[in-house]
């Protein structure tokens, strides 16, 4: 997600979260959602950090599941491995230019990768999210947090 033009340049010490890239300042939002569709776990980073760089804490901090349901961008053999130790069965399509193949992919699980969007769409409509206007990455977090158990009221 994009970062306002004012939300860099924090004068303290304190982490921001904010990488730049080709879009500008931006940061990335790793969600883990449950098969209802409910944020359990986040973390923020800059925008130029790699999904697959992230992705080992995400997993270490989920519950224990059948399924792990991911999209590209967090393929990789070694989360793969740390997936399938944890009792789960990754369910991640492979990259295009790999030589494995996608033979043992279950495209009907695949499917509800969906949540994880929605989810992303809900979040959307908090405008302090939409647009990251917290020079701190910590305030961030917060917002996201108080918007995730926003999401959780109507269970």
């Amino acid at each position: 997600m994009k970062a306002h033009q004012h939300s860099s340049g924090a004068a303290c010490e304190q982490e921001t979260a904010i990488g730049k890239s080709v879009a500008g300042n931006t940061s990335k939002i790793h969600m883990a959602v449950d098969a209802c569709g409910l944020p359990i776990h986040f973390s923020v980073t800059g925008g130029e950090v790699h999904d697959c760089k992230e992705a080992p804490k995400l997993v270490a901090e989920l519950p224990k599941g059948d399924y792990i349901v991911a999209d590209r961008g967090y393929d990789s053999e070694a989360l793969r491995l740390q997936i399938k130790d944890k009792g789960a069965v990754p369910v991640i399509p492979r990259k295009k230019n790999s030589t494995r193949g996608n033979d043992e992919m279950d495209w009907c699980l695949y499917k509800y990768r969906h949540l994880v969007e929605n989810v992303f769409a809900r979040l959307k409509h908090f405008r302090a999210i939409a647009t990251r206007y917290d020079k701190l990455k910590r305030n961030f977090e917060g917002s996201i947090a108080l918007a995730c158990a926003f999401l959780w009221l109507p269970m």
